[in-house]
């Protein structure tokens, strides 16, 4: 068989948290919200003296800083949808952002690899039949029918490579270090290729910078909903909630709404309303959700408005890549970690591919430059979630070197560390399939030729 390092994408958390996003050049925050910060995760495994990779994405999401707002509502709210792939261009737009990062992570076990001089087969981009191939220095290069993944592959235990299986250059066969470096090489370039795209939109487009305004902002109203039977109508800005002056900016604002809407089902809240130069008070009604909270059918989001920064010399580019990036980063590890905290609350919120591809395009039809910090989001997901040490992640592999070094260079017996990885790729090959067609049925289009 042929060892390989691959990856996949796999599944996604969304969960519905509006944040404010933050004001720069303010630290450790970052100026995309909190809210569509994401944690990506990448495993990397070892089965049959392999590696494989997979790739599952965790991601939160709310609104997003570039162009018009939009929102990506939770599982826990009736009418979820994952957006709509009306426009081909978004999609492509998106899923070759989620094959760029890919093929960067690949490129770093293939480059970390190569450079060491270890023996190299194979390059893949996608997974399924061949569509495009070529051969390079014994290396084949290919193009795959599906392309939410890749591969790299060494030929250690391939019986058709005429190379010796004691070649000191066997992958299997290298020092704890050298392998240690193979392992972790994708997690390292999938974080440079974060500094360098944020470094691009500093220097290209600008960082946006915010500036908050009281209240909380109506960007959208459902039509024969509630708010939209009882006056209230999108780009109106709610001051008050039953006399309750609602805080500047923030997502204070938005979650004291939502509190009071979900505890008055069928009885009337008075929101103060600015509309234009006038204040001026709407009672509403809200509906009742079948688990008896009420909606009155908004999206809401705080009351801020952007411009962009350019920095004016190269040091101030540097300085303002280290702090987004640095935002960026504090923000998915803050993800993680209540992702782990409430897993209980946010495990039945995971979704796949599918649903990446479809933020992605939404991010990509709201505005071409936010592009820019979603592949950001996904490449320090992909590093940060990669690194855990678990079944079927990278980390989960350096966790076998580690205790092979600490066993004096004594490898676990095989058929532990197979059991052990191959669970954890079952696993994630299962949950990944039930996700892809349940986000695919969640899609608009499939949903109305259902």
């Amino acid at each position: 068989m042929v060892i390989s390092l691959s990856s996949s994408l796999s599944f996604i958390n969304l969960t519905n948290s509006k944040s404010p996003i933050s004001e720069f050049p303010s630290k450790p925050k970052t100026h995309l919200p909190k809210s569509l910060s994401s944690t990506v995760c990448c495993s990397f495994s070892s089965s049959d003296l392999g590696f494989q990779c997979k790739e599952p994405f965790f991601f939160q999401k709310g609104r997003y800083p570039h162009g018009r707002r939009f929102e990506f509502t939770s599982c826990a709210i009736p009418g979820f949808d994952y957006g709509n792939f009306e426009s081909a261009q978004s999609v492509l737009e998106a899923a070759a952002v989620l094959t760029a990062i890919i093929v960067v992570h690949e490129s770093g076990h293939f480059l970390a690899a190569y450079l060491q001089g270890i023996h190299v087969s194979k390059f893949a981009v996608g997974f399924g039949p061949i569509l495009v191939k070529f051969n390079a220095n014994n290396v084949e290069y290919s193009l795959r029918a599906f392309p939410l993944g890749g591969f790299v592959g060494f030929p250690d235990n391939d019986p058709d490579s005429d190379i010796p299986v004691d070649d000191k250059n066997l992958l299997k066969n290298r020092p704890i270090l050298d392998r240690a470096i193979v392992v972790s090489a994708g997690v390292v370039a999938n974080i440079i290729f974060a500094y360098l795209i944020i470094f691009t939109q500093v220097l290209s487009v600008g960082l946006p910078v915010q500036e908050a305004y009281p209240g909380v902002l109506v960007p959208e109203v459902r039509p024969f909903s509630a708010a939209s039977r009882d006056g209230l109508l999108p780009g109106d800005v709610i001051l008050e909630v039953n006399g309750i002056e609602l805080p500047k900016g923030g997502p204070n604002g938005v979650s004291e709404i939502v509190d009071v809407i979900k505890q008055n089902a069928k009885r009337n809240v008075v929101l103060k309303v600015e509309r234009g130069q006038q204040d001026f008070e709407i009672g509403i009604i809200p509906d009742e959700n079948y688990d008896g909270t009420g909606k009155i059918g908004v999206q809401l989001s705080p009351n801020v408005r952007f411009t962009k920064v350019k920095p004016k010399s190269i040091p101030d580019a540097f300085n303002y890549t280290g702090r987004e990036f640095w935002g960026l980063s504090s923000n998915v590890l803050d993800s993680l970690k209540q992702t782990f905290l409430n897993f209980s609350q946010t495990a039945g919120k995971v979704a796949g591919p599918v649903a990446i591809i479809a933020v992605g395009a939404e991010v990509a039809r709201s505005n071409v430059d936010g592009l820019y910090q979603f592949a950001a989001l996904l490449n320090l997901n992909l590093a940060i979630i990669n690194l855990l040490p678990l079944p079927a992640l990278d980390g989960g592999t350096l966790a076998f070197i580690l205790i092979e070094a600490a066993r004096g260079g004594r490898k676990l017996p095989l058929e532990v560390e197979q059991g052990i990885m191959s669970s954890g790729i079952t696993v994630v090959i299962f949950v990944g399939l039930f996700l892809i067609v349940r986000d695919t049925l969640n899609l608009d289009f499939i949903k109305d030729m259902l």
